[in-house]
């Protein structure tokens, strides 16, 4: 079958209370407002949530070993996020997309074990979204069906008893 390969892109806009101090998340919306209280919040008023994203899209990303390739792109800059996609997604909220550094899932989640989280967004985006810049959100899903989940199964007798066992750890 082969590598299944699915594309999304997100218009979204700064905001002067963009503060990207979040330590575990980052978001962004498609509402308008933004409260110095959303600390992981970068960008608003955005043209899809996670229920927007297309179907191929949808599907893909919502199986355990999907890759979730994020590019930021504000003015001259760019920022690549890696995250993992999961089985347990559900993709349905209508306004939010958040990519986590944990295994959170929620209606929101779009990513999970995501290598940059608000507070490591470089300086130079935050500040141009500060300014309300536009972001565009570049959004790669691969994944590869033929391909275990991570959770590896071991080969049979990977584990032992100790009964029969000659190992020096459980000589008597």
């Amino acid at each position: 079958m082969g590598i299944i390969r699915a594309e999304e892109r997100v218009i979204c806009y700064g905001h002067p209370n963009v503060r990207a101090e979040h330590k575990s998340t980052f978001e962004i919306t498609c509402e308008e407002n933004l409260s110095v209280k959303g600390t992981c919040i970068i960008g608003v008023s955005a043209d899809k949530g996670a229920a927007g994203l297309s179907d191929i899209f949808r599907k893909t990303l919502c199986n355990d070993g999907a890759v979730l390739k994020t590019r930021l792109s504000v003015g001259n800059m760019t920022h690549t996020i890696l995250s993992d996609g999961s089985g347990a997604f559900t993709l349905s909220h209508p306004t939010d997309l958040v990519w986590r550094r944990s295994t959170f899932v929620c209606p929101r989640t779009i990513g999970i074990y995501s290598d940059t989280v608000a507070n490591k967004i470089p300086d130079g985006i935050i500040s141009l979204l500060k300014d309300g810049a536009e972001m565009i959100v570049d959004l790669e899903v691969s994944f590869n069906p033929e391909v275990q989940s991570p959770s590896v199964l071991l080969p049979e007798g990977f584990f032992h008893t100790v009964e029969g066992c000659r190992c020096p750890s459980h000589k008597e």
